[in-house]
């Protein structure tokens, strides 16, 4: 066989070394027409070929470009400078290591693979061999790893716990196992709180779809590659949705058919959000370092956009997970569940590029910068919480109203049997509102009031119960149905009527006109409000919230330099049962108290009410089903930096500081 060697660093002409017998040695008596390229090198070059060629941002000892023609067997790049630390760390020579590097590119360049466990067994085997030929010891009981990263082949990066589950590219088993992750990791968040669920499955998957991607491939393949994940994870995280079909026999008999394409139809939407990350890495990002942060900050984008889609769904951003941890949970009260989020992703990014290469100073260095965040939240959450429990102004004592009546007893059949129901059930809510010692305020949950209201309507409710009284109830005004809240004083007056401005897509609106029947048309309201109530012990000043409008971050308080003593949300989570919806809605609560720095006073229907300070501590609960009262009062509402800044100032913060660390990274490199 023919060597030619070209010498591209000058220093490697101090070295003795016979390339084309070793070479030789290799191929044995086969191949004596063909022709094998070595060119000898320096780091700065094969950096180069292996960040362009194996998408790899480092040096490395070999590297091989097979040709595939059987006379130019192809070429082979060897560094001086890798090779000379290698050897140094081994206590042998350069000349010796140098020989191993020929040895094992020659190997490639026939056919050669370390990739699988059993093709990387058969090459050392024969690697061991032809080094004995040379008078070279086994290089492998030294236990240095060639290539300590991946394989010396382009595109042969693998984790080495993937190589043992023998995990092939784009495969059957591939594509299910991404599924089975994707339901794993909807485990972090409430009832389950099983957090380290949620960042291995994110980080295996992670990993998987960074070996598997091609820029070669298609948007549609990159999407479709990481379907399996995204759609498990969306229909885990919501499938409870689909309960309220169930909780009504009426409901059922006409929308029961809509159960499976409605789960499909959960799988589909949700999979391709869920994904963008994903993809955003397989097609933008070959430097792992630069692809940590554009996952990081593109699962963050994408949650800020949920705020939107279908008037928005924003539930269970990843930050969520963290509500076991009281501390860390409250960091949200500085950078709120986006920038939390925007940590925790980065740190699973960081943490999967750091085992893939420990020498990677760059992925370190990005770690070292997400632990500081984690840890100065931490720090923060901690503040944060002294400072909303030493806050001694309390707010009046309020009464929540939880009538845990089923969907069905509330339902109706005919005229009269409407009216006989309606009127049962405010002699229910009235009987069941008149506990003893007198509250400042009772509130009622959402669509609580059975008749539709009128602006100028008066209240029997407050009336016989000779209290200021907070009630849900569907108004009507110009022509137009809304889902309200009602505030009334002690003698009946409707004084306030706050209408819901986020609707609930295909249960409160129609978002896709009547291609699929919804059981209600409502009209939105204008949007947040203050409304101030004058107690007979004090004055009252509250932001209201019906239902999931709670979900939605630095969405309620007005613009207006006020001091507000809480939050009242009214809501009814009947439809969703003992489902993860409902304890997953309260969290939601518990975010918003710590972000906004309010308390939250939550009257549920037949859910979960409770009072919750503003570090997102429950104080006292009504649980799921259980009818009665709950009295309390809440404290500790102060400023937030997260409110100062707002979500949207927040997620200028974090696409600017990701681009601060992108350039500051390329400059260093």
């Amino acid at each position: 066989m023919n060597v030619y060697v070209d010498y591209k660093d000058s220093r490697w002409k101090r070295y003795n070394i016979d390339f084309s017998a070793v070479a030789n040695v290799v191929v044995g008596t086969t191949h004596k027409k063909s022709e094998v390229s070595i060119i000898l090198t320096d780091d700065k070059e094969i950096h180069e070929l292996n960040r362009q060629y194996r998408n790899i941002d480092k040096p490395t000892n070999v590297l091989s470009f097979e040709l595939g023609d059987d006379i130019l067997l192809g070429d082979i790049y060897i560094s001086l400078d890798t090779v000379m630390r290698e050897a140094k760390d081994l206590n042998i020579t350069v000349e010796e290591h140098t020989a191993h590097m020929v040895v094992h590119g020659v190997l490639h360049l026939l056919g050669y693979d370390h990739i699988k466990d059993d093709d990387a067994i058969v090459m050392e085997t024969k690697e061991i061999s032809v080094l004995e030929k040379l008078g070279i010891k086994n290089p492998y009981e030294a236990d240095l790893p060639i290539c300590n990263d991946s394989s010396c082949c382009p595109g042969g990066k693998i984790f080495s716990w993937l190589k043992k589950l023998k995990i092939r590219k784009n495969s059957l088993e591939q594509y299910l196992i991404l599924f089975l992750l994707g339901g794993f990791a909807s485990l972090g968040f409430a009832p389950f709180y099983m957090w380290w669920a949620t960042i291995l499955a994110i980080a295996l998957a992670y990993k998987i779809i960074v070996r598997a991607a091609d820029k070669k491939d298609s948007l549609l393949k990159d999407f479709l590659r990481v379907l399996p994940f995204s759609a498990a994870y969306a229909m885990s995280m919501f499938w409870w949705v689909l309960h309220s079909i169930y909780v009504v026999p009426e409901l059922t008999a006409q929308f029961a058919v809509w159960t499976v394409p409605g789960l499909i139809g959960i799988g589909v939407l949700g999979g391709i959000v869920f994904a963008i990350p994903f993809v955003v890495i397989s097609r933008m990002c070959t430097i792992p370092v630069h692809r940590v942060i554009l996952f990081a900050v593109s699962w963050t984008l994408v949650l800020w956009l949920r705020e939107w889609l279908l008037t928005g769904f924003p539930w269970n951003p990843i930050a969520n997970i963290t509500m076991p941890f009281p501390a860390l949970a409250n960091s949200m009260s500085v950078w709120g569940a986006l920038g939390l989020t925007f940590i925790i992703i980065g740190l699973i990014a960081s943490i999967v590029e750091v085992l893939t290469d420990k020498k990677s100073k760059c992925c370190w260095g990005l770690l070292g910068v997400f632990s500081v965040l984690l840890i100065g939240g931490i720090f923060a959450g901690y503040n944060n919480i002294k400072k909303s429990q030493n806050d001694t102004n309390v707010s009046p004592i309020v009464r929540i109203v939880q009538p845990a009546q089923s969907a069905v007893q509330k339902a109706t059949h005919s005229r009269e049997e409407a009216l006989k129901n309606a009127e049962e059930n405010i002699k229910n809510l009235i009987m069941l509102a008149a506990a003893p010692n007198k509250p400042d305020l009772i509130i009622f949950p959402e669509t609580s009031y059975p008749f539709v209201v009128v602006p100028g309507d008066d209240m029997p409710v407050a009336n016989a119960l000779n209290s200021n009284v907070v009630m849900g109830a569907t108004s009507y005004d110009n022509g137009k149905m809304y889902n309200s809240m009602l505030v009334i004083s002690s003698e009946g007056t409707i004084k306030n009527i706050y209408s819901k401005s986020h609707l609930v897509p295909f249960g409160e609106y129609r978002p896709l006109g009547d291609i699929i029947p919804t059981p209600g048309q409502l009209t939105a309201g204008k949007g947040p409000e203050i409304i101030n109530i004058n107690l007979e012990s004090k004055n009252f000043t509250f932001v209201p919230a019906i239902c999931y409008e709670i979900i939605f971050s630095d969405s309620l308080q007005p613009q207006e330099n006020m001091h507000i003593d809480a939050i009242i949300n009214i809501t009814n989570d009947t439809w969703f049962g003992k489902t993860p919806g409902s304890y997953q809605h309260l969290d939601m609560v518990r975010r918003y108290a710590i972000e906004s720095g309010l308390p939250i006073i939550r009257a549920n229907y037949s859910g979960i009410s409770a009072f919750v300070s503003s570090d997102g501590e429950i104080i006292s609960s009504l649980s799921i089903g259980q009818a009665g009262t709950l009295d309390g009062f809440v404290w500790g509402a102060h400023d937030t930096l997260y409110h100062l800044i707002g979500r949207d100032g927040w997620m200028i913060v974090i696409l600017l500081f990701s681009i601060v660390l992108i350039y500051g990274i390329r400059k260093k490199n």
